[in-house]
Formats: C-alpha cells, sequence, structure tokens
C-alpha cells in the first residue's frame, strides 16, 4: 500500500539558513532525540548517510538522489531501516514565508502492507515533527 505522509513546520529561523543546514545531509543525530549518530559518506546526490537508532533500535541508512538548491529541495532514498516498508523516499523542501522565515515541508512517501500503513505513518509523522523541532532548536542557536 502507498502512503504519503507530509509534515509541516514554519520555524523561527531565515529559509536560508535552514536550507543550509538541511543541504549539508548530516546532524539528524542532534535534531532527533531517538538517534545515536549521523555519519555522512560523500558529498551530494549520491551520498550515503548512516544513523544508528538509539537503545538498539536499528540502522538507518539513506542514499541522497537529489539536491536542488533552487528549488531548496533535498530528496533521499532510505533502502534500510526498522521500519516494516518495502519503499521508503523522503522529500525535503524549504520555503520562503512571507516574513523571510523558513517553512519546511518534509513528505515521506512509503511503501508497506495495508495493515502496517497507519502505525508506519503515526510513527513518521511522530519523529519528523520531533527531528523539525529539535532542528528548529539547533538553528535557533
Amino acid at each position: 500500500m502507498l502512503t504519503k505522509q507530509p509534515i509541516t513546520k514554519k520555524m523561527n529561523v531565515p529559509a536560508a539558513k535552514a536550507w543550509d543546514a538541511i543541504s549539508k545531509i548530516g546532524r539528524l543525530d542532534v535534531w532527533f532525540s531517538f538517534l545515536d549518530s549521523c555519519r555522512v559518506e560523500g558529498t551530494g546526490p549520491g551520498a550515503h548517510r548512516y544513523l544508528t537508532v538509539a537503545n538498539n533500535g536499528g540502522s538507518i541508512h539513506d542514499i541522497i538522489t537529489e539536491i536542488d538548491h533552487a528549488k531548496k529541495r533535498l530528496v533521499y532514498l532510505r533502502p534500510e531501516s526498522p521500519f516494516p516498508v518495502s519503499h521508503y523516499q523522503g522529500t525535503v523542501e524549504v520555503f520562503e514565508s512571507y516574513d523571510g522565515l523558513a517553512v519546511v515541508v518534509w513528505t515521506i512517501d512509503f511503501e508497506s502492507k495495508p495493515e502496517d500503513s497507519a502505525s508506519v505513518a503515526k510513527i513518521v509523522l511522530e519523529a519528523i515533527s520531533g527531528g523539525l523541532d529539535g532542528m528548529e532548536a539547533d538553528l535557533s542557536k
């Protein structure tokens, strides 16, 4: 079953600053409290990001497929995660609000068994929402 889970947050951070941080691919272990580590190999499209989930929660591997600075959009595939999914793609976009602040839209497209769809969507919503709060706190320093 294909599912799309969008998460949107307006931040009290300039759009350019938010995009700069997102486009550098790392720091997810600072933004997401459930991650122990974030390691990036390479730069730009084709880079690999390796995440370790706290409390022996497993490993996550992302492959960056697109970084579009003009559109302020980053896309990644997640071939390895502890989630019961057969496909997982994340798209992170930064839009500039009328006041120059960032509106971050993080959309997860995933494929799972129909019985897993609602629980995965809930986990994704809670995790990404928490990560966006962590990003805003980090970038506001």
